[in-house]
């Protein structure tokens, strides 16, 4: 399965917000699509998914194995988002129903798509849970989205997209609102998961430190255009345009150096042109703060007291 983007288009009120954007995600490669505030990066990811507020229009083509999706009916559309397209949202507290238990939410895609019954739904709403480490899955389930921490919510965000086992998970800037070290564990989550399902991935950030540790390959956009695109080790190494080295300045102003403060990210920067297949342009209650396992490590199995939770952080 593979994602082709050729001469993305989109206009809101006649004004141009993505314009030409051309990009490809051939079968288990990790693309990057990453800019400054208001780049489009997160409209691009919309348009491919049919999910454009009211009043954009796209244009262009977008073909998900060899299929023509842009301007599918959204019950076409519905068939792919979830089944053979996942998507985690920038903000998991806006994106999860504050009235349903994260069981039932992550269970949904799974009895919409593959028409199980509720028990088996929540049977596979637990091993999801499991699966993206969240503590004590079988009591998790049963929990509100406001009861558990924000990294725990973005793990339900993640384990809602990828229940069915799609081919293609996009994530859009899903680790902006966390804090560094819940991040570091997110970001380890993300990457093992789609290494080990073998899919691809679209990452779509604003901060090239964090590109650097999900994905290989790039696509740099400024004003709704592609400037830059390519490995991200060329892109830390040697970038050629304005708006990449700016990306690059203020990632080092933060204290990471692709060289030194963070070895992992280096390494992975330096391998990331092996590690992937090649990208072309044709011709986007009270609160579980158990965050110990936040980082990487193995997860508790019991939450910590309130108060531990992550602190949010204005990018």
């Amino acid at each position: 399965m593979s994602l082709e983007v050729t001469d993305l288009r989109v206009e809101i009120g006649g004004r141009p917000v993505v314009d030409g954007v051309s990009f490809a995600v051939p079968d288990g490669a990790r693309v990057g699509i990453i800019g400054e505030s208001g780049s489009g990066k997160s409209l691009t990811a919309l348009a491919i998914l049919g999910l454009l507020p009211d009043g954009a229009r796209a244009s262009g083509s977008v073909r998900w194995n060899g299929r023509e999706i842009l301007g599918l009916p959204d019950r076409e559309l519905a068939r792919l988002r979830g089944d053979d397209i996942g998507m985690v949202f920038q903000e998991p507290r806006t994106a999860l129903n504050p009235i349903r238990t994260v069981g039932r939410q992550i269970g949904e895609s799974v009895r919409i798509h593959e028409r199980v019954s509720r028990r088996e739904a929540l049977r596979r709403a637990v091993a999801e849970a499991e699966r993206v480490a969240l503590p004590d899955p079988e009591r998790i389930v049963s929990r509100y989205p406001h009861q558990l921490s924000g990294g725990q919510r973005q793990r339900v965000a993640i384990a809602m997209a990828l229940a069915c086992r799609p081919r293609l998970l996009i994530a859009d800037e899903p680790t902006t609102a966390l804090d560094v070290t819940i991040q570091a564990g997110v970001l380890t989550l993300l990457r093992t998961l789609v290494q080990d399902a073998g899919m691809s991935l679209v990452f779509i950030t604003h901060d090239l430190a964090v590109l650097a540790q999900v994905a290989t390959h790039a696509v740099v956009l400024e004003h709704g255009r592609v400037v830059e695109q390519g490995g991200v080790a060329d892109l830390l190494h040697a970038p050629s345009s304005p708006v990449t080295q700016a990306l690059l300045r203020d990632a080092t102003a933060t204290l990471w150096h692709p060289e030194r403060a963070h070895p992992s990210v280096s390494d992975a920067a330096a391998a990331a042109v092996q590690d992937g297949p090649a990208l072309t342009a044709p011709s986007g209650g009270a609160i579980d703060a158990s965050v110990a396992g936040e980082d990487g490590a193995t997860p508790p199995t019991a939450p910590t007291e309130p108060g531990a939770s992550e602190t949010g952080r204005t990018p």
